[in-house]
């Protein structure tokens, strides 16, 4: 997908765009479904298995540590070989996670089968960006961005919400085979975005057998060393310490308020419903001229969320879920497109800068889950962990700050 794609490309490629789309927002579902499928099943895997919060917070954070080693090669691998086969790739790689977990009997194998998920992730979330950036500009890039967004928020919700009360019954009240379940539904999607990628048109207005450029360390710097590439960078490990910290444990700090699972899990589906609301809407109000104001104000949603969860229940808690799921999903948005927009940045180092910015991301999305289990752990609740990302979001606000005046000069 190397070549440019312009808004006068002819209606066929119109529709054609769209049908992409479609098949890249359903491998983003299943990423999304299989990142928060172990969250409502956090005490039977560790009743089974013998795990305490501070083991199983280092297994949540084995994924996002396996990306980081991965995000730069697949965005230089995606550059050069192109989106069809690094997608359906991702979709067998997490199908495979799947599946292991499934078969795990002790701590190191779920955390193997945990960290496996980490290779296929960067493949999904550098190659999304990429592909919306050729396939769409102007506002209808915004509009792309939200709506794929959006399927990792659906996946997030089909899991919270029906995993204890719909498909462990289905399947006994066991858990291996819940992660069986999803596996599949995770490979049946790689073969139907691997369909539409294939069909004559689509390839033929991708661009995606063009050679791609060979990157090496120069084309790195040439990113790395721009200073608001750095903050934007810097920004993205805060975003991912609340997301992962909040996506996995979310379900726990509403157990510990005295939620049934199957009560908790439909509470902490209520983020993700909002974010998809959030994820269609915020992106195209967040045009170039405001885009900094947005962000600002969706740390400090964050931020006021992270003081209202620790509310046990009643409106306030009501109102912190509402506002952790509006700044969740679209504040990752809003960043990626002020590094895709960024002008220095030359259009064929989109797949590598997507990598950069995944790879650092990630450094948040080990260290969420982790601090939430090992603080816990200490604390014996979730009240430090929680003013912990009120800390994260005060120093995003400082970052946030530092930008706006940089990009002023």
């Amino acid at each position: 997908m190397d070549q440019e794609l312009s808004l006068s490309a002819s209606s066929k490629f119109g529709q054609v765009r769209w049908l992409i789309l479609f098949g890249v927002w359903l491998i983003y579902f299943c990423f999304g479904l299989t990142i928060a499928s172990m969250a409502p099943l956090l005490s039977p895997i560790s009743a089974e298995l013998g795990i305490g919060n501070g083991l199983m917070g280092v297994i949540l954070g084995a994924w996002p540590l396996t990306y980081i080693l991965a995000a730069i090669p697949c965005g230089i691998l995606l550059d050069r070989l192109g989106a069809r086969r690094m997608l359906l790739l991702a979709a067998l790689v997490m199908a495979a996670s799947g599946l292991a977990r499934s078969y795990a009997e002790t701590p190191v194998e779920l955390l193997i089968a945990v960290a496996l998920f980490g290779i296929g992730g960067p493949m999904i979330s550098v190659g999304a960006p990429k592909i919306i950036a050729r396939l769409f500009q102007g506002k209808t890039r915004a509009t792309a961005m939200g709506i794929y967004v959006t399927g990792p928020y659906l996946g997030g919700i089909l899991s919270l919400s029906l995993t204890n009360s719909v498909v462990m019954p289905l399947v006994g009240n066991d858990w291996r085979a819940v992660m069986l379940v999803y596996a599949i539904l995770v490979a049946l999607s790689g073969c139907v975005w691997f369909a539409i990628a294939s069909l004559r048109v689509a390839r033929a207005h991708s661009g995606d057998e063009e050679g791609g450029k060979k990157f090496n360390m120069s084309a790195f710097l040439e990113i790395v060393r721009l200073p608001e590439v750095q903050l934007i960078l810097a920004m993205s490990i805060g975003i991912f310490f609340i997301n992962h910290g909040l996506n996995n444990w979310l379900p726990e700090i509403l157990r510990s308020h005295g939620f049934s699972a199957v009560k908790a899990g439909y509470w902490a589906a209520i983020p993700s419903s909002i974010g998809i609301i959030g994820a269609l809407i915020i992106p195209r109000l967040a045009v170039p001229e405001r885009r900094l104001w947005v962000m600002a104000v969706l740390f400090l949603f964050s931020m006021t969320a992270s003081l209202l969860l620790q509310v046990s229940s009643g409106p306030l808690l009501v109102a912190g879920l509402v506002l952790q799921g509006t700044a969740r999903g679209t504040m990752m948005t809003v960043a990626i497109l002020l590094l895709m927009e960024t002008p220095r940045i030359p259009e064929e180092r989109l797949g590598l800068a997507g990598g950069l910015f995944f790879t650092f991301a990630e450094i948040g999305g080990v260290m969420g889950p982790i601090t939430f289990g090992i603080l816990s752990d200490l604390s014996g609740d979730f009240v430090l962990p929680l003013a912990v990302l009120t800390v994260v979001c005060l120093v995003l606000l400082t970052i946030l700050a530092r930008l706006r005046a940089l990009l002023q000069q």
